[in-house]
């Protein structure tokens, strides 16, 4: 249903609140639009008569977002970032050419996903894929989306969902605390610090459990945001990680790090695909699902 032309305010109204709300200065607000600071003031007074709203407060040479202000703000930039991205599809599809926008984890999409991208862009050069991160829940109704990659099997309505990768966790440890530390059973990893992630504080002590070992009393080490910072910290021999086998490949490969001991953890979840029921037809998106699932099929093939 479409909405009354009384709520839909000015564009010019509009791109002058947000810039100033972004920027927190009519006068930035003002260099970026192109236009002298008195119009994005009265196009900002302009939109505040409309809302019945003060947008913000004035302070001496400031300008601060109201409680008011800051919402609106936030719901108009995720508005303005959508028809943005609606412009450049639609002049992208004018052009033969095709955006995919998928949202990823960051350590999924910078380790596991590019060093892959360049055989689907060999293979699809019309279609350009962008890659935001997402580490929260996503919304496929509030955010400019066409697919997302999580880790995960919740259920969204109206999404249709693609398990791509089953979890199994290793350790790995680098050879540099291998040459200083005699590491010939699993208990001798309590020798060095543990390595975590932060969202899988349990790893370690189920990794023990299932080597029959029990779980260290004395606390585990350092807590890392991201996979990617673990594999990292234990590359540079900061300590004995427990990490996806899919994610330290090349470390695996190049021997920076190796497996000193063979039994992994698995898990019920598995990194996912995620895209609307809508766009389940969508050529561009179609051709990237597609292709996803072969790499994947392919290495387990290879497994």
């Amino acid at each position: 249903m479409a909405l009354p032309r009384r709520f839909l305010p000015p564009l010019s109204a509009l791109t002058a609140f947000e810039a100033a709300a972004r920027h927190e200065s009519f006068t930035a607000a003002a260099s970026e639009l192109n236009v002298s600071q008195a119009a994005v003031s009265r196009r900002v007074q302009l939109l505040e008569e409309l809302l019945g709203l003060t947008l913000f407060e004035r302070i001496r040479q400031r300008v601060v977002l109201t409680p008011a202000g800051a919402g609106y703000a936030r719901e108009l930039q995720d508005a303005l970032g959508r028809i943005g991205a609606a412009t450049v599809n639609t002049m992208a599809a004018r052009s033969g050419n095709a955006i995919l926008t998928v949202a990823t984890l960051p350590t999924f999409g910078t380790r596991w996903l590019i060093p892959r991208l360049p055989a689907f862009a060999e293979a699809h050069p019309q279609i350009t894929v962008n890659l935001p991160t997402r580490i929260e829940t996503f919304d496929f109704a509030a955010e400019p989306l066409d697919a997302a990659i999580s880790f995960g099997d919740p259920v969204w309505p109206g999404a249709v969902v693609d398990r791509l990768i089953e979890e199994e966790l290793v350790p790995v440890v680098s050879k540099k605390l291998l040459a200083r530390h005699r590491i010939r059973k699993p208990e001798d990893l309590f020798k060095l610090p543990l390595l975590q992630q932060s969202t899988r504080q349990s790893a370690w002590a189920d990794w023990f459990a299932a080597v029959n070992v029990a779980a260290p009393a004395v606390p585990l080490g350092p807590r890392y945001g991201q996979f990617a910072m673990v594999v990292q910290a234990a590359v540079v021999g900061l300590g004995a990680a427990i990490v996806p086998r899919f994610l330290v490949e090349p470390e695996l490969k190049d021997g920076s790090l190796v497996v000193p001991f063979e039994q992994s953890i698995g898990s019920k979840q598995a990194y996912c695909l995620f895209y609307p029921e809508a766009r389940r037809n969508d050529p561009a998106l179609r051709a990237f699902r597609d292709w996803l699932l072969d790499v994947v099929q392919q290495a387990k093939i290879k497994a």
